[in-house]
């Protein structure tokens, strides 16, 4: 029995799609030195046709793992950066091995909260809150547009910190004298709008890992709520999960 044209396309789609996530996992794993191996290799080791190859490829540049140029080859891209889950950190304390972290510091005042933001910080109703808005790099390049809001006795004091170099939540600890103690997050994949990209250095609609975090103190006490976009093709977010 044949096949159609149509399925035999699906077929390869899904093929290079499962090429494309083991490749994906190498790549990310630094299994690859500079250079992916050439399509005649990955044919072999895949059993896969060279259509099929190049689709796989051509996934994995759209993500921008990969650099394919004409002549030379697939080339790994600069490397992710991880920022991981089980631990409450900042930025800084998280990539300070990979360079240094410095922050754009965009926009900073006092705000009248919008009713969700209140709600969440427990702020009583009418009173202002300070709103932080960042651009955050490692070594110069933009790794992600942060949205700070915080509650006036704690946000007000922070505004003489080095906040251009420092961690709000270092700032935070050392204004309270507490430390920090859990963090609500959630986390979605979503597009970059045009002036989000602008700021952050990507092309219209690119790909966005937005994380939307809730951080109390010890005592139960909510002081820090971030929308984040951490650029995609940047970071990694990774964590280990155990089955109780």
């Amino acid at each position: 029995m044949t096949t159609s044209p149509t399925e035999r396309r699906r077929r390869r789609a899904d093929r290079a799609r499962q090429v494309a996530d083991v490749l994906r996992h190498q790549v990310l794993a630094g299994t690859f030195d500079s250079a992916l191996p050439g399509e005649s290799q990955l044919c072999h080791d895949f059993a896969a046709s060279r259509n099929t190859v190049r689709e796989a490829l051509g996934l994995l540049a759209a993500e921008g793992l990969v650099e394919r140029l004409p002549g030379v080859g697939t080339l790994v891209a600069p490397a992710k950066y991880t920022h991981g889950l089980h631990r409450l950190a900042g930025l800084a304390e998280t990539l300070h091995r990979h360079g240094d972290i410095t922050n754009e510091v965009r926009t900073v005042g006092l705000v009248d909260p919008p009713a969700v933001v209140a709600h969440r910080l427990r702020v009583p109703a009418g009173e202002r809150v300070v709103y932080l808005e960042r651009v955050r790099s490692l070594d110069g390049a933009p790794v992600s547009l942060d949205l700070t809001y915080l509650p006036q006795d704690i946000g007000v004091p922070l505004l003489t910190g080095d906040l251009a170099h420092r961690d709000v939540f270092v700032l935070i600890e050392e204004l309270t004298g507490q430390s920090l103690g859990h963090a609500d997050i959630s986390i979605e994949a979503v597009n970059a709008d045009a002036h989000s990209a602008g700021l952050l250095g990507l092309a219209d609609r690119a790909a966005l890992l937005m994380v939307d975090r809730l951080t109390h103190l010890a005592d139960g006490r909510p002081v820090d709520l971030e929308w984040i976009r951490f650029r995609g093709d940047r970071l990694t977010l990774l964590s280990r999960l155990h089955r109780l």
